[in-house]
């Protein structure tokens, strides 16, 4: 993101500003940090549907079949300690719109930082242009799934605003942090941060939809390290935290106190523990653990561009193709995945994606069964499916709206399972918490995980920790051997805040919920063994 520059290459200038507010209407500026903090308008801002509207207009007097266009202002705070200093203190934020707009049954998308109405207009004639030129070069005319008309206001619940917290509060917060994990017996080094985000943002299309959301995510994180200076040796443990779509409330509401001291004895512990004996091994994976593979081997293979090719250049394809849907078992029969943009405090949930479509919850893995993909409203027509499941997503104004994942879940165990039940089921195995380094080909087939802490299993106990374990398998084959999953109480939410796609890259946050889960006869390394 760009820092913020208050000239005339960012937001509105302060000239064509005061002609806007003189025809009656204003900039977007002048809105959104009074809209950003509202929790519930009753009507999205007049004057950003009037802005807005200039561009639709424009477009439809062009020939455009469809168009929307997005209004955005996205305030970024990065902030990082390590021990007793402040490391980095970073302010951005950016406003702009982006126009797409249908022609001749092809896509034009263009886009502006200078907000004016001149500057709407011609964007907008710029977008026509694009798509009239892209028409005669399409295969097959672009059509879109029915969507239902909304005018509505969705925000993010927050407590707190992020932005709202004084700069001196969340920086002695941090080093608070700090200051209690060096008080730990072994604890050489500590770094902390926070990654904060609000995004705000119009979506107006002519269809008549006009959507106001602002969603507000946050990322607070640390890593502990220990040095042994006489093995000439150290280890690390990151935080078991997890970034989320909420206010600075998860930041207060977090026991960082008792994690630092957990993770200060997971560290000196991990420091003396001997290297995990290659082979196959049952593993209980931690949703600190488990989110990642779910984000890795099923996330990503569900979304529909993926798996018919689209993102074969850059990100790769997907072993999950179209042949294979309704029929494919690609799990134990104890494993279903639903796809989600509506759990609150889940970093890709909003009311609406950048289609304008209502977000909901579906199933792409039912009982061990491939039976969807992640689709937008260009997608689901050619899926045979009558509408879309609101996958559709910029990461900002600059960026063309695409099909992005939602969260993808593990559905919690329907029997009554808790973690230490699961564990004294299980005679010989290892606890594996916490996301590690990975590795995955790019049909999402055959993987590595790693993990930040490994404990034995023996005889139904846990016992000392093991050091240096990965673990490797195909999808399916990983999958299919889950043969017990912990009840709805054990339930927890991981995500990514940085999930990468599409050329030029585009970044999002999502979320992955699951309960702890058993899988039999996994390929176990020691990434350390000589």
């Amino acid at each position: 993101m760009d820092p913020v520059d208050t000239g005339a290459g960012r937001g509105i200038e302060r000239r064509a500003l005061l002609k806007l507010g003189a025809a009656g209407g204003l900039g977007l500026a002048a809105c959104v940090g009074a809209r950003a903090r509202t929790s519930a308008p009753a009507e999205p801002d007049p004057a950003l549907r009037e802005l807005a509207a200039i561009a639709l207009d424009e477009a439809r007097r062009l020939g455009a079949s469809y168009a929307d266009v997005r209004l955005c202002d996205t305030r970024r705070r990065d902030l990082v300690a390590r021990e007793a200093r402040v490391e980095r203190v970073r302010e951005s934020e950016e406003r702009g719109f982006g126009v797409r707009v249908l022609v001749d049954g092809a896509w034009g998308f263009a886009a502006s930082a200078r907000i004016t109405r001149d500057e709407l207009a011609r964007v907008a004639r710029s977008a026509v242009e694009l798509a009239r030129t892209a028409s005669s070069l399409r295969r097959e005319p672009v059509q879109l799934a029915p969507a239902e008309r909304h005018v509505a206001v969705w925000n993010t619940p927050v407590r707190r605003d992020p932005f709202e917290v004084p700069l001196d509060e969340a920086l002695a917060r941090l080093l608070a942090i700090n200051a209690a994990a060096l008080r730990q017996p072994g604890v050489s080094f500590v770094n902390s941060s926070f990654d904060l985000v609000r995004e705000h943002k119009l979506f107006a299309s002519s269809e008549g939809s006009a959507i106001e959301q602002t969603l507000v995510r946050c990322n607070p994180a640390f890593t502990l390290t220990h040095v042994d200076r006489a093995q000439g040796a150290f280890e690390t443990r990151d935080s078991f935290s997890a970034p989320r779509g909420q206010g600075y409330e998860c930041i207060e509401d977090f026991p960082w106190e008792d994690e630092v001291a957990r993770a200060a004895a997971d560290v000196l512990e991990k420091s003396r523990a001997p290297v995990v004996t290659p082979g196959t091994k049952t593993l209980v994976l931690h949703p600190t653990n488990l989110w990642l593979v779910i984000h890795e081997s099923i996330g990503h293979p569900t979304e529909y561009d993926r798996a018919i090719g689209l993102e074969a250049n850059y990100a790769g394809t997907s072993f999950l193709t179209p042949d294979k849907l309704g029929s494919y078992r690609v799990a134990s029969e104890r494993v279903t995945f639903e796809a989600e943009k509506t759990a609150p405090g889940a970093l890709a949930t909003a009311g609406y994606d950048d289609d304008g479509v209502a977000t909901r919850r579906w199933e792409l893995v039912r009982a061990g069964v491939f039976v969807d993909y992640q689709v937008t409203r260009e997608q689901a027509p050619q899926l045979g499916r009558a509408r879309s499941h609101g996958c559709c997503q910029a990461q900002s104004w600059r960026h063309v709206p695409f099909q992005r994942m939602p969260n993808v879940n593990l559905m919690p165990g329907a029997e009554r399972l808790s973690l230490d039940e699961l564990v004294a089921d299980t005679d010989d195995g290892i606890l594996v918490r916490g996301r590690g380094s990975y590795s995955i080909d790019h049909q999402r087939y055959n993987f590595q995980f790693g993990g930040q802490t490994f404990h034995q299993i023996k005889k139904g106990r846990v016992t000392g920790m093991l050091r240096d374990v990965v673990y490797q398998a195909r999808t399916p084959d990983f999958w299919r051997s889950c043969d017990a999953i912990c009840d709805a109480s054990e339930y927890w939410v991981g995500g990514s805040f940085n999930d990468g796609k599409g050329e030029p890259g585009q970044s999002n946050a999502v979320s992955h919920g699951c309960a702890p889960a058993r899988f039999r006869g996994i390929d176990v390394l020691a990434t350390g063994a000589v």
